[in-house]
């Protein structure tokens, strides 16, 4: 899954080793993993996962920020295909005591690892990985870069709703300027020709956002206007240095997701969230759970998509060794 790639097979060749982001990628190369996942789905709710796909492969989810989704969903998804799923707590590993990023390789390597997957809080960890060991590296998230699997589950659940990806509007609200969330789903949807709208305050959605093909709202009530799906973000405290909001009243006030605002989009609308929601921060509680909302919808397609760029870059993996 190479950037810059484009055309080609149904699924990825010998030169797709890894996924480190969806930035260059062709839908050609996105639609077929949209494909077998809607299969997984279908297998996850009959509860007949092809348990031996990946019989004898090691997955090792590498995880150097606090995650719950993103990892108990890629290590279901690995043993749900069979494979042996080690998760490194890093708060307990040699990283805590010195090492290095490149020792960190180094190690993982001697360790005949298939399938390494990787958040990290600084952007191109994963790439970075991906140089130095034989494994093929998934990124699941770094710094404020890419989140790839987050957009293309994302993308399904939109397809499964909706019935199409290309030519809808879409509005990524909120905190845009540290959401690597945002990144991987304005480069999905502008690849698949999606009208894709960025609002929030000046501070958290920079007017140079406008270079990646979007359209820059600072209002909530122009950019939510006749909209397909709202996709609200979360406020990422962590990741500012200070001062980039007022309080959450303050926030909510000017920029939250309510009944009021939803109404502007159009009937039916969807709203997603990746998770995890501040309620009454940057979404309202009835809007979380209402009818439009595909939250937890969204939870549930991560399984699957986990579960399809396992197997088509395990698959990969077995073609560049033959």
């Amino acid at each position: 899954m190479a950037e810059g790639q484009s055309g080609g097979s149904r699924f990825f060749g010998p030169s797709d080793r890894h996924l480190l982001g969806i930035q260059g990628m062709h839908p050609s190369r996105i639609e077929p993993i949209l494909d077998l996942a809607e299969s997984y789905v279908l297998m996850n709710r009959s509860r007949k996962t092809p348990r031996d796909l990946l019989r004898g492969r090691t997955i090792i989810n590498l995880f150097f920020e606090d995650s719950t989704r993103t990892r108990t969903s890629f290590e279901l998804a690995g043993k749900r295909l069979g494979a042996d799923v080690v998760n490194m707590s890093v708060a307990q590993s040699s990283v805590n005591k010195g090492e290095t990023l490149l020792d960190t390789a180094a190690t993982l390597n001697a360790m005949r690892t298939d399938l390494l997957v990787v958040r990290h809080a600084q952007s191109g960890a994963p790439a970075l990985l991906a140089q130095k060991v034989d494994a093929s590296v998934i990124n699941a998230g770094d710094g404020t870069h890419e989140h790839p699997t987050q957009a293309l589950l994302d993308a399904l659940t939109i397809r499964r709703h909706l019935g199409r990806i290309e030519g809808l509007t879409v509005a990524i609200c909120g905190d845009v300027a540290h959401s690597r969330v945002a990144r991987s789903n304005i480069h999905l949807l502008t690849s698949m020709a999606c009208r894709v709208r960025v609002v929030g305050p000046p501070t958290l959605v920079p007017r140079s956002l406008a270079s990646l093909g979007v359209e820059v709202h600072h209002r909530m009530e122009d950019g939510l206007r006749d909209v397909d799906v709202v996709m609200m973000l979360r406020l990422q405290r962590e990741r500012m240095s200070g001062g980039l909001v007022p309080s959450a009243r303050e926030y909510f006030r000017f920029y939250g997701l309510d009944r009021r605002r939803l109404e502007l989009a159009k009937p039916g609308a969807l709203v997603m969230h990746p998770g995890p929601m501040n309620r009454g921060v940057e979404i309202d509680s009835q809007i979380a759970d209402s009818d439009q909302s595909v939250i937890r919808e969204q939870v549930e397609m991560g399984v699957a998509v986990r579960m399809a760029v396992l197997d088509l870059l395990s698959r990969s993996k077995r073609s560049s060794r033959s």
